[in-house]
């Protein structure tokens, strides 16, 4: 039997969840075809041929998909992921593949350098990696695969090998990233929350120097219109903003480029519920890790929720201030069981309204404001839509009662995944093709939403809901208040 065949046979496991023995769908079976085909034998890849390398947050939402056909293979994938883990705690963006030429992704291993620059952080001496980080999904899909089979988790330790690890990269973010002093992580790099060249950036990335064009070459322009990717000049600051980050041996101090970005603290709050589960499951309580979340939650709304916007911003470390450029990622915290009713209705009448357009214009949830000056349907995460992110806004839907909504967008996602032949993003309009087609990313959360279409999952007898995403803490408090609320 091929492998392909293996994954969509649903051989038998025990306890595995989610129904798997549902006839497969030729949409199921698609998405299937594309991980297999992204399939390094350890790893995956989010794409062939532009991303031929395993990147940190794709590898956390592929194995949620990969959860609903192998559990193994999906606690593999977060293995493989944390055993390039740093000394000091944090997971590196990229863990390079040998077998890939150097020429084919740029910045490559010998740009980052990081068996030497990064020995004073303790990178890893036998596996090249990039030297900073992603968005810390990981706990939360590490609990998702353990609840998609409890019994082969318990049976191979997983849960118990990679606790460790998700507690040591939990405290490098709050400790060493604490960089504004007000409890939340700050990013370092753009690339370090995800959405590349969003315009969010374009006020603190001002600062910087850009590299010479001459000391690089874009290996992302074989693969993509220039019209569609981030421009030289981005590309360039970027280059400087990791090249003095290396040449500094990846220490957390003073940096030019310090962003507390909404999206990135949200999902750190919701893998630190996600930990506080797997912490109980190994024996311990798991009640300090809620209450950091809620703690984190706090702050979440103290230093980045705007009323007037009816909605959560960036915020310029060095300059202190609010950056108001609305993009996807201030609506990301929709995921969190602990927002108060009154934001929370905010923030759906926000996505719904001109600026996203969800219901109305908008077939998936753009990334950027339709109606800012630097909206571009196209260009990489200044307005396309992305399935990652409508799939966490699909997610935090459900938490907060809007079933309507969260439906809609799920059959959205189903329908543009299988209609671009599971795109890296679209055009929110259109629902036109951009990127890389066969994504990692959106053939695994097609499977998610198909395997799961109400987040609702499977009891396993303790009255736990594994895949509401909103519901790691049953006793969770929530916030009262908005600005300077306290905990009930």
């Amino acid at each position: 039997m091929d492998r392909t065949a293996q994954l969509t046979a649903h051989p038998a496991e025990p306890a595995v969840a989610y129904d798997p023995a549902a006839p497969a769908s030729s949409l199921h079976l698609r998405a299937v075809r594309v991980l297999e085909g992204n399939w390094t034998g350890t790893s995956t890849v989010p794409s062939r041929g532009l991303y031929p390398h395993q990147w940190s947050w794709d590898s956390a939402f592929i194995a949620v998909g990969l959860r609903h056909i192998s559990p193994l293979r999906a606690q593999t994938e977060l293995e493989t992921l944390l055993d390039a883990q740093w000394a000091d705690g944090r997971v590196p963006h990229i863990v390079f593949s040998p077998s890939v030429p150097l020429d084919a992704y740029f910045p490559s291993p010998d740009f980052w350098r990081s068996p030497t620059a990064g020995r004073a952080a303790g990178a890893p001496r036998t596996v090249q990696t990039s030297g900073i980080v992603q968005p810390p999904v990981h706990a939360l899909a590490a609990w998702l695969v353990h609840r998609a089979d409890p019994g082969l988790s318990r049976a191979r330790g997983f849960l118990a090998r990679v606790h460790p690890r998700l507690a040591a990269w939990h405290r490098y973010l709050l400790h060493r990233r604490d960089l504004g002093g007000g409890g939340l992580a700050s990013v370092v790099h753009p690339w370090e929350q995800g959405m590349d060249n969003s315009p969010c950036w374009d006020a603190p990335l001002s600062r910087i120097t850009p590299a010479p064009a001459r000391s690089f070459r874009r290996a992302d322009l074989d693969h993509g219109s220039p019209e569609d990717r981030p421009t030289d000049l981005d590309y360039g600051r970027y280059v400087r903003l990791a090249t003095d980050y290396r040449d500094r041996g990846y220490t957390d101090g003073s940096v030019e480029f310090a962003v507390e970005d909404p999206a990135f603290n949200a999902l750190l709050i919701a893998s630190e519920h996600a930990l506080a589960r797997i912490a109980h499951e190994l024996g311990a309580t798991g009640t300090a890790r809620h209450a950091r979340a809620e703690r984190l939650t706090t702050a979440l709304i103290e230093r980045l929720w705007d009323p007037a916007q009816g909605m959560f911003f960036c915020r310029d470390v060095r300059s202190g201030e609010l950056i108001f450029e609305r993009s996807v990622s201030g609506l990301i915290p929709l995921l969190l069981p602990g927002l108060p009713r009154d934001l929370t209705a905010t923030l759906v009448r926000t996505l719904c309204g001109p600026h996203f357009g969800l219901g109305g214009a908008t077939r998936l949830v753009p990334s950027y404001d339709l109606l800012g000056e630097a909206f571009d349907p196209h260009r990489y995460w200044r307005g396309p839509a992305w399935f990652n992110t409508s799939w966490l806004v699909e997610r935090g839907l459900r938490v907060h009662g809007e079933r309507e909504r969260a439906d809609a967008l799920r059959e959205a996602v189903l329908r543009t995944a299988d209609a671009t032949g599971f795109a890296e993003y679209v055009d929110p309009y259109t629902g036109e093709a951009c990127g890389a087609l066969g994504f990692g990313w959106t053939a695994a959360l097609t499977l998610d939403l198909l395997h799961d279409p109400h987040g609702h999952g499977v009891s396993h007898g303790d009255g736990v809901s594994p895949t509401d995403i909103g519901t790691f803490d049953q006793h969770s408090k929530h916030v009262k208040g908005v600005k300077g609320g306290d905990l009930g």
